[in-house]
Formats: C-alpha cells, structure tokens, sequence
C-alpha cells in the first residue's frame, strides 16, 4: 500500500525530473544504443474473448531497423522485419508469409520506440500513468499519439536505473490490448548478420501480402 501511494503521489511531490525530461532522457537512451536481446512474453487481450492469448519467446534487434521475434511457446514462429518487410515463418508448416510494413502496427510501433526514431515530445502527448506494476523501481508514462493512428495510447514502462523499455502496452480503438514484456535485457551486443536471415527449406511455401518481392 505505501508503495502504491508514494507512485501516485509522485508526480504532486515536485519530484526533480518532469515528465518531459524523463521522456528526452529515455529517447537519448535509445537512439545511442546499437542492439537489444531479450526474453519477451506477449498477451493479447481482444475485445471479443474473455481469454487472453499469451505467447513468449526470444527478442532481437539491431540498428537501423532489423527486428527478430522467435516465438517458442505455444507454437513455434519466426518473426522478422528487414528492409521494409515482415516475414513470418512457420517451421512445422513450411510456410513463409510476406507483407509490407502497414499490415503489422503494433510490432511496428515497437520498431520505432526502441530505435528511438520517434520522438516521444513531438509525436505524443506524454504524461505520468501509475499503472499497476510488479517493478516499483520504474517510470510509468502514458503516450496519447498527437495526430490519428490506429491505436488510442500506449503505456510505457522504463527501468530507473537503465532507462529501458521493460514493458509496452498498446490499446486500439476497437477496444484490443497488446502487451509486451521484456526481461533478461542487455544492449550493444555484436549480432552477427546472418541472425537476421530465414534458412530455409527448398520446399518451403511462400505466401505474399501485397506487392512485395520475395526475399528468402
């Protein structure tokens, strides 16, 4: 109880840092870093069942813009983005889909807040959001997109003492929630390139979204 009303009295405290030199601090944090590994677990919570879907796995990603999810619970997949392409692919399945960038908002939202390509002050109204939390050594902030989008707000949790995303949680406006966590985090390791490519099988079928190329 007291850590829960120390969170909300915080911002009435004249605590040293106002929430728009939090968001400048945790930008600076991101656009200096060069690569990110980390467990993730993602729920999606959508408005017409009353069950949440929960899938965890290994995250990848590596400046500018290659992003790696391998799903490893409850089915396995691959997740990749690469030069303005989303590939997933179903081991078990043989099956590769393609699409383009547009088609994935929520990983794509993630894409830009972790390379620090957006900026928080000029994209989104920033303000402190106490949301419930097992980490109390956190900022929670609250991003409310200045111009229309396909999601409402997005809740943010930064770690105090490294000032990394430790979770994200996006809310559209059909009334869906999709919430990652990420644990186990370490910055600027040297992934090799190859991390960032699909071996594939020869009998593989390539399924395409939109007027891609295919890239195998």
């Amino acid at each position: 109880m007291k850590a829960i009303i120390c969170t909300l009295l915080l911002p009435l405290l004249g605590f040293s840092q106002t929430v728009e030199e939090m968001a400048l601090k945790t930008e600076g944090k991101l656009r200096s870093i060069q690569s990110i590994q980390a467990n993730f677990e993602q729920t999606l919570y959508p408005s017409s069942l009353s069950t949440p879907l929960k899938e965890r796995g290994r995250f990848y990603f590596k400046k500018p813009d290659f992003m790696r999810w391998e799903y490893r619970e409850p089915e396995k997949k691959i997740f990749l983005y690469k030069e303005g392409t989303f590939l997933i692919y179903y081991p078990e399945d043989k099956e590769l889909i393609q699409s383009a960038l547009s088609k994935e908002v929520y990983e794509s939202e993630v894409l830009s807040l972790l390379s620090g390509k957006k900026s928080l002050t000029s994209h989104y109204s920033v303000e402190f959001s106490p949301f419930p939390s097992e980490n109390q050594d956190s900022w929670k902030l609250k991003l409310t997109p200045k111009e229309e989008n396909e999601y409402s707000f997005i809740l943010l949790e930064i770690d105090e003492k490294t000032w990394l995303i430790q979770k994200a949680i996006f809310f559209d406006w059909a009334g869906n929630k999709s919430e990652f966590r990420f644990s186990q985090i370490r910055a600027n390791l040297a992934f090799p390139q190859k991390l960032f490519e699909l071996e594939l099988p020869a009998d593989v079928e390539i399924f395409t979204d939109g007027p891609i190329k295919k890239n195998r």
